[in-house]
């Protein structure tokens, strides 16, 4: 199967080839159609309905694939597959827009989405943006879903990309296929963000990173690794938090806000009520078990993203600062950013 995409169609269709089968058709068509396709044909598209019906069907097998034809690259259609459900990448292509600096951060999920938001406004001045510039144009749908965030810093026009990705293997799927996206789509990004927790230990995350990175032409730099002219800047979560009433088993981001609310006084003032939990059940209150209580015993109301995002607001810089240092986590934040000495 061949699916043919962007404006120079008429150089990759030869007279067989079926072009915008989507015309006058509703879905009910266009599935009949997809259907009817055996996977040795060529279908010319600008829908992104039929193409998702279509890497649905033929999303497995290394000779289905999708051509953008301005550049004449190709991506399986298992890549798109991913691509257009997790970060809703317009594979039509054909955008133009200013250019500016950007870059993208990868997180694992919702909370550590709003963690990283919230640092990245705080210490980096970002606000939350509505206008992508043309680097971000093709993912630029997702920033309608809950917790992808676009932002902004006005001063140097430098925006970044905040990303869930549903764990540390979604963090590594997304990395490998917008690598493969930018070469083919032909736009950059400056820098990458490779946000990940420490599941076995440092190297086993850092190892994660560079097997995905091993299918890419890269070579080492002193924070991460240069692939094309686009940096990969790998930030690895762990922190151990030790406490006699909190039962802690592997790094999460949960650490780094059981680090700020002890910081913040916050830990002190609930340790009443994590006694009396613990007694009453029995066992140790997990991390994100004590994020709920402090969220309650903070007065607010929303979900913990949410107050992930508030504390980390309204914390003092010195000791957000202080525990993104003790994590490792500060000199590659600030390059993501844009923020690196001499800027």
């Amino acid at each position: 199967m061949r699916v043919i995409t962007g404006d120079r169609f008429e150089a990759f269709a030869d007279e067989r080839a079926i072009l915008f089968p989507e015309y006058r058709k509703n879905r009910d068509e266009l599935s009949d159609f997809v259907d009817s396709l055996t996977g040795e044909e060529t279908v010319v598209t600008a829908s992104l309905e039929l193409i998702d019906l279509i890497t649905w069907k033929f999303r497995r097998g290394e000779e289905n694939v999708l051509i953008y034809s301005d550049t004449g690259k190709g991506l399986t259609l298992k890549e798109v597959y991913e691509l257009r459900k997790y970060l809703d990448f317009d594979v039509r292509g054909g955008f133009s827009g200013e250019k500016a600096r950007s870059s993208v951060l990868f997180v694992e999920g919702k909370t550590d989405s709003k963690f990283f938001k919230a640092v990245l406004k705080k210490l980096f001045e970002f606000k939350e943006s509505r206008k992508a510039p043309y680097s971000l144009r093709f993912i630029e749908r997702v920033f309608e879903r809950d917790n992808f965030d676009l932002l902004k810093r006005e001063e140097d026009e430098y925006y970044i990309a905040v990303l869930p990705s549903e764990g540390n293997s979604g963090v590594i799927r997304n990395l490998g296929n917008f690598l493969r996206a930018m070469d083919v789509f032909d736009f950059r990004v400056e820098r990458i963000g490779v946000a990940i927790d420490i599941d076995e230990d440092r190297n086993a995350a850092l190892t994660s990173i560079a097997g995905k990175l091993s299918g890419f032409k890269h070579r080492k730099t002193p924070l991460g690794y240069l692939v094309g002219e686009t940096e990969v800047i790998p930030l690895i979560i762990g922190l151990p938090f030790e406490d006699e009433l909190i039962e802690w088993k592997k790094p999460t981001v949960e650490d780094l806000m059981l680090h700020l609310i002890a910081r913040e006084g916050l830990l002190e003032r609930i340790k009443p009520g994590l006694r009396a939990l613990n007694e009453s059940l029995g066992r140790k209150l997990k991390p994100k078990e004590v994020m709920y209580l402090a969220l309650s015993a903070y007065g607010h109301w929303g979900n913990l993203e949410g107050f992930y995002e508030l504390f980390v607001m309204r914390s003092r810089f010195r000791n957000l600062k202080a525990i993104l240092r003790e994590a490792g986590l500060m000199e590659g934040l600030a390059y993501l950013a844009g923020r690196e000495r001499g800027r």
